[in-house]
């Protein structure tokens, strides 16, 4: 597992007065905004309070106005017109406004969403042979078609007229189409490239509707745009946060039918809907549909007008959702015991793992919980047959878009930005995208890739009140590009650790100065948390407000953690001198007395690696290992990092486990010894004790 690297914020103290006394602010998200280059009152409050103002004209995109002559042309001659959408949740939402309007504009429409396992991504011609066959002479595509040049020739071979509506990077060419309206081309001039889908979608209907005040078209059509733009993690600035910060002030009393009834199941109808709710709670289940092959769900939902209908299509989201997750679970326990039996799949600057009949709708999801986990560029593919789809996903640094672009070659279709895409590979071609993978990963030298964790200030106890963490809320909608606001505590003590939602996550109770806070390490369950009761930690974090009972208390996410300062030194002081004395040189009495191990240290060792190894092996960073030892065993309080490997030496030598280290992890291996050891007998142990004996 890769250390994350703890970009700290340089502290911009002079700014914060005029923030606190000027602006209202509290300390905590002044201290904040001043870390984030909003350190004077002019840009805090051009930040903190943008308006409809800000919003730009949509014919400042490139074709806009070729793409509304055609739909305009369309509408006014009776014309069929198909959107074109995108499984995801920007997909659906992209597709269903540009429905709606269409609709209410009094034009012959339908739409038409691929499905994910069988289509896959994209525009592809067998569907746009349907939708001509169908009678559609018009095609407009949402969150899609930008990489589509073969299918946009086949579209204009056959008569069916094609706008391309997109996001998501353009390769050199742009597809021939009536008109590509996407704020990424290359010969761009729109202000801001960081559109959703839905949020090109939303400018191509302002486009259609000019004249009419934008303050009208939010109204009608932002609470579904914030949802799809929130949910396709787009940066919250700029345009993207005027959006956002509306739509989720109309989520409350959004007058879509699908919307209020997927509230109402996941309990967000009676309280403050912000950026986390969507991202965390409604997303999911939006996407749970399309990841399970069931995307016209989702849509449907967003278009009906039937409350009850809406409630039954909501229902049948969160019931996908669970599938989803037993799905997901089952890809990742599969992967993670195939890490445990073979742990140099994590050793390179990448990981390209694939298996037969993976659910591609997950494996993206899978993917990035193993790059989170192993702070590495991640890429699963699902093999059927001789083909394979993927899905990838990779760390701030590594550009995954242009390694593929680079590797293309080896890949049948391939999508997608820097951070995530989406592939199709012939098995015969598996090994060579693993190498060249990890080859595009080198090319930076020999400076690795490493995840980094961005923290705006650090912290102590008596700052994290409720007042001063209610008050962050200042910055919201949080989301890419303005991120809620991280934290960084040293020192701190773990009280306990508890297993929760089945031991995919633990709650830690913490303590530092007298003060006791509830903290959630998500994705970490108790069988892998490297730490262990009374350990001395550093963590970074955020910070929310629990309401229980009406009594509300600060509780904290942490997002990593690492043990303090002082922890490390000492296992660094400890690996120093057992690094030397394996190296052959002979330790003081103080060096002996740190390494040499007495026999119940060696039987509590030897006993939990018996008792916790799986078929006979045992997976664990040495410094977990050895405090787990600590905190099992009063034999064992003076157990340290060398004196562990020491252990592990005289085991080794005596032909009762094997011992490698891949990283931080100890893989120990039960070896077929018959008989009783003589440990006494151990040459390493010798050499200790004679320093000892003096």
């Amino acid at each position: 597992m890769k250390r994350k690297k703890w970009l700290l914020a340089a502290e911009h103290s002079a700014g914060i007065p005029a923030l606190t006394d000027r602006l209202g602010l509290g300390g905590l998200a002044a201290r904040v905004l001043a870390a984030r280059g909003f350190d004077t009152e002019e840009k805090a409050d051009h930040f903190l309070h943008q308006t409809l103002e800000d919003i730009h004209d949509p014919f400042l995109l490139k074709d806009m106005d070729k793409a509304v002559d055609e739909i305009r042309r369309a509408i006014e001659t009776g014309v069929k017109i198909a959107v074109y959408g995108d499984y995801d949740v920007d997909g659906v939402t992209s597709t269903c406004i540009m429905i709606q309007y269409l609709r209410k504009m009094g034009a012959d429409c339908t739409y038409y969403i691929p499905d994910r396992l069988g289509e896959g991504y994209g525009l592809n011609v067998a569907a746009i042979r349907s939708l001509y066959d169908d009678g559609c002479r018009l095609l407009i595509t949402v969150d899609s078609g930008i990489t589509a040049e073969e299918e946009a020739r086949f579209a204009k071979e056959i008569g069916l007229r094609l706008i391309i509506t997109d996001h998501h990077e353009c390769k050199e060419n742009v597809p021939e189409a009536v008109a590509v309206v996407n704020p990424r081309r290359p010969d761009s001039d729109y202000p801001f490239r960081e559109l959703a889908g839905v949020g090109v979608a939303f400018k191509l209907i302002c486009a259609l509707e000019k004249g009419r005040p934008v303050e009208e078209l939010m109204r009608e059509y932002a609470d579904v745009v914030a949802v799809g733009t929130i949910a396709d993690v787009m940066p919250l600035v700029g345009e993207n946060r005027v959006i956002v910060s509306y739509g989720l002030g109309c989520l409350r009393q959004t007058k879509n039918q699908g919307l209020r009834a997927l509230m109402q199941k996941l309990g967000l109808d009676s309280k403050p809907v912000t950026s986390n709710s969507v991202s965390f709670v409604m997303a999911p289940r939006i996407n749970a549909a399309g990841r399970l092959g069931g995307a016209s769900i989702a849509a449907r939902m967003f278009l009906t007008d039937d409350p009850a209908e809406a409630s039954e299509l909501a229902d049948r989201l969160c019931e996908l959702n669970h599938q989803r997750q037993e799905e997901e679970n089952g890809i990742y326990e599969q992967i993670m015991r195939r890490i445990r039996e073979k742990p140099e799949l994590t050793r390179g600057r990448t990981m390209t793992l694939w298996g037969d009949n993976w659910h591609n709708g997950v494996i993206g999801i899978v993917s990035s919980r193993l790059s989170d986990r192993y702070g590495i560029p991640c890429v699963l593919i699902s093999m059927n047959g001789d083909d394979g789809k993927g899905s990838g996903r990779s760390i701030k640094g590594f550009n995954l878009y242009a390694a593929l672009e680079k590797n293309a070659a080896l890949l049948e279709k391939y999508g997608g930005h820097e951070l995530a895409v989406g592939l199709t590979v012939k098995r015969e071609n598996l090994e060579a995208l693993r190498d060249a993978l990890e080859e595009c990963a080198a090319c930076g030298g020999e400076e690795e890739i490493v995840p980094c964790v961005n923290v705006d200030c650090r912290v102590e106890p008596e700052e994290l009140t409720v007042a001063a963490v209610k008050g962050l809320s200042v910055m919201e909608p949080f989301g890419m590009g303005n991120p809620q606001p991280v934290f960084l505590m040293n020192e701190v003590r773990i009280e306990e650790i508890t297993p929760i939602s089945h031991d995919r996550h633990i709650k830690l109770h913490l303590s530092k100065n007298g003060r006791c806070f509830n903290a959630f390490v998500f994705g970490m369950g108790a069988k892998s948390c490297r730490f262990v009761k009374g350990d001395l930690l550093d963590i970074v974090f955020s910070a929310e407000i629990n309401t229980y009972r009406d009594n509300q208390t600060v509780q904290l996410v942490v997002k990593d953690v690492r043990w303090s300062e002082e922890e490390e030194a000492a296992d660094s002081r400890a690996l120093s001198v057992y690094r030397a004395f394996s190296a052959g040189d002979t330790p003081d009495q103080k060096g002996a007395q740190i390494l040499c191990p007495t026999r119940d240290e060696l039987v509590a060792l030897f006993r939990h690696i018996k008792a916790n190894g799986e078929n006979g092996v045992l997976c664990e960073p040495a410094a977990t290992l050895y405090r787990k030892l600590r905190y099992e065993s009063r034999a064992c309080c003076r157990m340290n990092e060398g004196k562990l490997l020491i252990c592990l030496d005289v085991f080794r030598e005596c032909g009762i486990f094997s011992y490698e280290q891949t990283g931080d992890d100890l893989v120990i291996r039960l070896l077929n010894y018959q008989g009783k050891a003589d440990i006494n007998g151990s040459s390493v142990l010798k050499r200790l004790m004679s320093v000892l004996r003096g």
